[in-house]
């Protein structure tokens, strides 16, 4: 018979005489198949307690619908297939909850229409109900690998995820000591940590350190919050000196910063007969200056305001005297000065930084010195000069100094050092130089 075609039924009686009249015919029916068992049975995750599995609908389902998939299950050793749950279930998947630490089960699924069950899709093997260890790792945003800047009162919230089986400890840090609940708030679940602050303020400012710890394995991770706030005013501005129709003004950088660098300065003047301040730099970077252009037989009050990242300073700092521009005609003395010696020793202003490099790809150190007149610099590798070795090359671009190792290897690391040296002084600096080998990872499926 032809599946899914309609068919009717009817009987006829034969003896020697010959054939009888037929029987009335039957119902109409439609013949139908079972389905092909389900494809691609796997266990999809394990606990303690619990199985999850998963399969593939059937290739071949026939002529009447698919009605659903019944999972069953015995222990190894007996007969006895047990229903994973009540009735059928139309999705691909099942969570069989309940089981026993250590049984070892043996699961199939068949799919149902209504010509009755299908042949049972079964496991390879037996699967032992006991949660596989999974070793703890978290994974650090890109973003959280640097320094993580946000202004006072601002919001603070990370999500931090990681993964291991089973759900590990998470623990928080703040600079070695435990987080306290008044510090930030932190939340955990099976996958992932936040960590968070409703309101920062400068205190919140520091290394935190996260470890997710299963027995004696564990992983940690560090993130480093800066909380930056408006600076406080310069220090002592005060008038240098005044000639012609220009001020030479002078002051110090303010003891609050704010909490991150000072980005310049913002220098008004103000002529004492109408108090209305004017702009004369922005963004100034030094703590000195000179106003100029200013306007014959007035007289003129100055302000400074430092500024950073968030901005500037709620308060300026203003000159506790003032300047008054001469009229012409009255012989202007210029004062005299001594010669000023301008011989410095040399000095290093940023110093040389421990490396971890790769080998078989160019270094550099660099660093940067200071002196008057120009001091001669060497260069050292564990105390021997390598200024006439061709492996090295060594550059000097006003006062940053730079060597540049070619194609380093393990043989290259060591102490390096750097020696300045003049008719006033001398000085070094040095750092260790490590080269790590090339590691070569094949992945596998």
């Amino acid at each position: 018979m032809i599946e899914g075609v309609m068919y009717e039924m009817r009987v006829y009686a034969v003896n020697s005489i010959g054939m009888s009249r037929h029987s009335p015919a039957s119902q109409p029916f439609v013949p139908v198949a079972p389905t092909s068992e389900p494809v691609g049975l796997c266990v999809d995750d394990i606990s303690d307690t619990s199985i999850s599995l998963k399969w593939r609908p059937p290739e071949r389902i026939g002529a009447a619908e698919l009605e659903g998939y019944r999972v069953e299950y015995c222990k190894e050793g007996t007969d006895e297939w047990i229903p994973a749950c009540e009735g059928l279930t139309d999705r691909t998947s099942l969570s069989v909850r309940g089981l026993t630490t250590g049984d070892k089960l043996q699961f199939r699924v068949r799919a149902y229409n209504m010509a009755g069950p299908s042949a049972p899709a079964t496991l390879a093997q037996p699967v032992t109900i006991r949660e596989i260890m999974q070793r703890p790792k978290i994974w650090l945003p890109r973003y959280l690998r640097q320094v993580l800047i946000k202004k006072v009162d601002e919001c603070v919230n990370i999500v931090i995820p990681f993964q291991g089986k089973p759900r590990p400890a998470v623990t928080w840090t703040k600079d070695g000591e435990p987080l306290t609940q008044s510090m930030a708030s932190i939340r955990n679940s099976d996958t992932d940590t936040i960590f968070f602050i409703r309101k920062t303020e400068r205190k919140h400012s520091g290394k935190y350190e996260l470890q997710v710890q299963i027995e004696n394995v564990q992983d940690t991770a560090k993130i480093t919050l800066q909380i930056v706030d408006l600076p406080g005013p310069p220090e002592a501005l005060k008038i240098v000196d005044v000639w012609g129709f220009n001020v030479a003004l002078e002051w110090k950088p303010p003891k609050d910063d704010g909490n991150c660098d000072i980005t310049g300065y913002t220098i008004q003047k103000a002529d004492k007969k109408t108090m209305e301040w004017f702009t004369v730099y922005e963004q100034y970077r030094r703590t000195h200056c000179v106003a100029s252009d200013l306007i014959m037989g007035n007289e003129y009050i100055f302000r400074v305001y430092a500024a950073n990242i968030v901005g500037l300073s709620p308060e300026p700092c203003n000159t506790k005297d003032s300047a008054y521009i001469q009229k012409t005609g009255i012989v202007y003395k210029p004062p005299s000065y001594k010669d000023h010696n301008f011989t410095e020793a040399p000095k290093f202003t940023r110093p040389l930084v421990n490396r971890s490099v790769i080998a078989g790809y160019n270094a550099t150190l660099s660093c940067a010195v200071r002196g008057i007149p120009k001091p001669k610099v060497t260069w050292y590798k564990n105390k021997m000069d390598i200024s006439n070795e061709a492996k090295y090359r060594m550059l000097s671009k006003q006062g940053v100094l730079t060597l540049e190792i070619r194609k380093p290897c393990p043989f290259d690391g060591g102490v390096y050092m750097c020696k300045a040296v003049n008719e006033c002084g001398e000085d070094i600096v040095e750092c260790k130089l490590e080269v790590r080998a090339q590691i070569f990872k094949e992945e596998t499926k």
